[in-house]
């Protein structure tokens, strides 16, 4: 078939379920994959990086406990709306523009924070930065999803966030490496040079989502553009009708509300991915803000603590690459074996008589459980909203999650300052990863049905268009 617009052959329909769906992972995916790969290592860095400048700013501005707990609060509480906007913004005017909008806003204000000349311009400052970083991640998740088939999904997704936390990784040699002949403020900087940097390869190579552009009936040129690019061959032409078979057309009218989120069979998915999700974001921030503390009070050394952390977080990651292909054939029950397993080996910490020898092996892992449970949890929060909403669901359901993030610290300070004796802090630990497992076990069920009813189209990839539509 021609791709030239002004060939006169008649138009057809094309199915962009079946042309997606009958795709391998080839050059077109594996560059949009290293594109969002690169911008989500940035996203890792950025938002990382504050906890390793942290004692630069005590020396320099003379910041004291308090303020840099705001100034991390700040920076949670900005990603938590930002989800919610840039998703929305995502599901009304596209992927690509809100993406590269994101990326070029959390770079300017990386480079704002390195000239910011007191704590209060740097907490607003951070503020923003926050903003423009808890948006990116949903919208590069709902690009992708929208792209590659649903056996790859959660791979794709896993791999994107390798960025995140290769990002954070990254984060503290950097900064040990530039800060302290610097300055705290060349790390910031040099973040903000390479983000801005990317941008106008962004430009030139993301490409809009085929799949959102068909549902929303908009630019037919660009959705066989990149239909020609995603399928060589197929010869799409913009005169051509594109349709996605599983997926209802929406009204260009319709305004998002946080209603549609809980509309029919979404009203279960979201109410049970929002509680996994909670219960997973308590986990994982509980354990990375007061770990070491715990795991010093029990009898460790520091330097045993910081590796016990350190070890952990690479087996999380671990964790998380050994489940994708898993979710991607099973999907949540494959995620909800990692937190009934850390259930109870937290529970067997803070009841039983184990030896420190013993506590250690059975905190990597289970904080590697947790961890790899996050991952899944990344993996699977946009999987089940139609394009047209996706952006928005996968927005809510991070933004959601930070409710754990920001609730988990707080409660362990008040904890810890009660004087509760730290190996019972692992015993009422063990209530969220349960929370996670009984959720994801339940949206499993649901999703099941759901898929039963709908199943995956596999054939009529092109036919001739209908008459009345040419």
């Amino acid at each position: 078939m021609s791709m030239n617009a002004t060939d006169p052959s008649p138009p057809v329909v094309i199915h962009l379920t079946d042309v997606i769906e009958r795709q391998r992972i080839n050059a077109f995916i594996i560059r949009l994959v290293a594109l969002s790969w690169a911008v989500t290592f940035l996203d890792g860095f950025d938002m990382l990086v504050i906890s390793f400048v942290a004692p630069y700013l005590r020396d320099g501005f003379g910041a004291d406990v308090i303020s840099l707990g705001e100034l991390f609060a700040t920076g949670v509480f900005g990603a938590m709306l930002g989800g919610i906007a840039f998703g929305w913004l995502g599901d009304r005017y596209g992927r690509r523009p809100i993406i590269i909008a994101s990326v070029v806003a959390f770079g300017a204000t990386s480079i704002a924070m390195a000239l910011a000349p007191n704590m209060h311009m740097l907490l607003i400052l951070r503020f923003l930065n926050g903003l423009a970083l808890g948006g990116l991640m949903p919208l590069a998740w709902a690009l992708n999803i929208e792209f590659v088939p649903s056996r790859y999904r959660a791979t794709v997704v896993t791999v994107i966030m390798m960025g995140y936390t290769l990002g954070g990784v990254v984060a503290g040699p950097m900064t040990v490496w530039l800060a302290p002949d610097y300055g705290w403020q060349s790390v910031f900087m040099v973040s903000g040079v390479a983000t801005l940097v990317l941008v106008p390869i962004l430009f030139a190579l993301l490409p809009e989502s085929a799949r959102y552009l068909a549902v929303k009936g908009r630019s037919p040129e660009k959705i066989a553009r990149s239909l020609n690019a995603l399928a060589p061959g197929l010869g799409a032409r913009p005169q051509d009708h594109f349709t996605v078979t599983d997926e209802a057309v929406a009204s260009t009218g319709q305004s998002f509300r946080i209603t549609t989120l809980f509309k029919g069979d979404l009203r279960p998915i979201t109410s049970l991915l929002w509680l996994a999700y909670i219960g997973s974001s308590m986990a994982v921030y509980f354990k990375s803000n007061w770990g070491p503390i715990i795991f010093e009070d029990v009898g460790f050394t520091r330097t045993q603590a910081a590796m016990i952390m350190s070890v952990s977080s690479i087996g999380g990651s671990i964790a998380g690459l050994a489940l994708m292909r898993f979710t991607d054939r099973l999907g949540p029950i494959a995620i909800a074996f990692y937190p009934m397993l850390a259930a109870p080996l937290l529970l067997v910490m803070g009841l039983a008589p184990v030896s420190l020898q013993g506590l250690a092996a059975f905190s990597l892992l289970s904080m590697a459980m947790i961890s790899g449970t996050h991952f899944g949890m990344h993996s699977i929060a946009g999987i089940f909203y139609p394009s047209a909403i996706r952006a928005n669901g996968a927005g809510w359901a991070t933004s959601v999650a930070k409710i754990g993030s920001i609730f988990a610290p707080l409660l362990g300070g008040y904890l810890l300052a009660m004087n509760m004796q730290p190996r019972l802090l692992f015993v009422l630990l063990a209530a969220t990863p349960l929370l996670s497992a009984v959720s994801l076990v339940l949206l499993a069920r649901v999703g099941k049905r759901r898929a039963a009813r709908n199943p995956v189209p596999t054939e009529n990839t092109i036919l001739p268009a209908k008459a009345d539509q040419a």
